[in-house]
C-alpha cells in the first residue's frame, strides 16, 4: 500500500505491505484523512514517533479477524471512524494493566496511539483498529463531516469534564481547527463564548457559526490590553504562550482547561493559580458517541472549517500548506485527486 512516514522531520513517501491483522482487529481503507496540529508537532519531535503519522480519518472496513461470520457480514464494508488509544487488552497483554482495569483506557499505561505512538496511522491507503475502537458513521453523514469526528469528540471531552451548566460564559484562546470546534461545541451549552484570536479569517468563520470574537495580538501586550476575566477558558492556542494570557484571563476560583499539545515545554508561572485559587484541568480525547450526535442533528458544522484537499499523493505539499497562517482544516484523499 502506499504511504506516508516521517523520516529526518519529513514526510516520505514509502510503500508497505498491508497491515496484519490481530484477532478481533479491523483493516480500515481510508476515505478521508485530516491534517491536525498535534501532526505538524509531530514533525518537528513531539513523541518522537517514526512511523506513518494521522489520527483523524474515516474509511470503511476492508477485512476483520477472529470474529463469527454474522459479525464480520455486519462490519465489512461500513464506513467507521475510530478511537485513537489502542489498549494493552486489544493487543493481547492479560493481566490487563491498573487503568484499564478501572475503564480509563485513554491512560493504559502500554497503550499505543494511532499515527501518534508506535502505531501507523491515517496517512495511508490503510490501517489496522480494533474492532472495540470502531464507531460506525450514519449514512446522513457524509465523509467530509465524519473526517472531524476524533477532534470534535476531544472538543466534547470539556463538557464531560466541566459542569459548563454553571457558565453563563467562556472564553476560548486560539482561532484554529481545535479552537473552532470548541467554541462551537461550547456554544450549543453555554449562552455566550467568546473566541480570541489573532488571524481575521478564521475569526469569520467563527463569527459565521454566531461565536463573538475578539482579535489579539497573540504577544506579550495581551497581558496589559485584555481586561475581560471568564469563569470558565479554554487554552486552545497551540502555543506556549497560550498558557500565560490563559491564567490571566482566568476568574478567581475559575475553570482553565488547557488542550494545546506541543512539542517542547512551556514557561508557567504557578501564581496566579495559586492566588487565584484556578482548578486547572487537562483534556484530551473525548466521547465519539457524542461528537456524531452532534453531526447528525447539525447543531456543530464543521463543513466551512475544510480549506482544501489534497491527493494522498501530494501530503507533503498539503502537511507544508496546513501550516500557513490562514489555513484550517486540510484533508488528505488517497484514492483520487484533490480538489481545491
Amino acid at each position: 500500500m502506499k504511504a506516508f512516514q516521517i523520516a529526518d522531520g519529513k514526510l516520505k513517501s514509502a510503500s508497505k505491505p498491508l497491515p496484519k491483522l490481530r484477532r478481533g482487529w479491523a483493516v480500515i481503507r481510508v476515505r478521508l484523512a485530516g491534517i491536525c496540529n498535534t501532526d505538524i508537532e509531530i514533525l518537528r519531535g513531539y513523541h518522537a514517533f517514526r512511523g506513518v503519522p494521522g489520527h483523524e480519518f474515516v474509511g470503511e472496513v476492508a477485512e476483520v479477524r477472529g470474529v463469527s461470520s454474522r459479525k464480520r457480514a455486519q462490519w465489512i464494508g461500513r464506513r467507521v471512524t475510530g478511537e485513537i488509544n489502542i489498549s494493552c487488552a486489544a493487543r493481547g497483554f492479560r493481566p490487563v494493566c491498573p487503568f484499564c482495569r478501572r475503564g480509563l483506557k485513554t491512560h493504559c499505561t502500554r497503550r499505543t496511539v494511532l499515527g501518534i505512538v508506535n502505531h501507523d496511522g491515517a496517512f495511508a491507503e490503510y490501517l489496522t483498529l480494533p474492532l472495540e475502537n470502531l464507531h460506525r458513521i450514519p449514512d446522513s453523514i457524509s465523509d467530509e463531516q465524519a473526517v472531524f469526528v476524533e477532534p470534535l469528540a476531544a472538543a466534547c471531552e470539556i463538557l464531560a469534564q466541566v459542569n459548563v451548566s454553571k457558565f453563563r460564559k467562556a472564553a476560548v484562546l486560539g482561532d484554529g481547527k481545535l479552537a473552532q470546534l470548541i467554541a462551537r461545541v461550547l456554544h450549543s451549552a453555554i449562552p455566550r463564548v467568546v473566541m480570541y484570536g489573532k488571524h481575521s479569517d478564521k475569526l469569520s468563520l467563527a463569527r459565521r457559526a454566531k461565536i463573538e470574537t475578539k482579535r489579539v495580538a497573540g504577544d506579550a501586550s495581551d497581558l496589559k490590553r485584555i481586561k475581560h476575566m471568564f469563569p470558565l477558558v479554554v487554552e486552545a492556542t497551540g502555543s506556549p504562550t497560550g498558557l500565560t494570557l490563559a491564567q490571566h484571563m482566568t476568574e478567581p476560583r475559575g475553570t482553565l482547561v488547557l488542550k494545546s499539545t506541543f512539542h517542547g515545554a512551556a514557561p508557567v508561572e504557578t501564581r496566579p493559580i495559586v492566588v487565584k485559587e484556578i482548578t486547572v484541568v487537562g483534556s484530551r480525547c473525548g466521547p465519539f458517541a457524542k461528537a456524531v450526535a452532534l453531526l447528525r442533528t447539525g447543531k456543530v458544522d464543521p463543513m466551512p472549517l475544510i480549506a482544501r484537499t489534497f491527493p494522498l499523493d501530494q501530503a507533503p505539499a498539503a502537511i507544508h500548506f496546513a501550516q500557513e497562517s490562514n489555513v484550517t482544516k486540510v484533508l488528505l484523499k488517497p484514492d483520487s485527486q484533490g480538489t481545491r
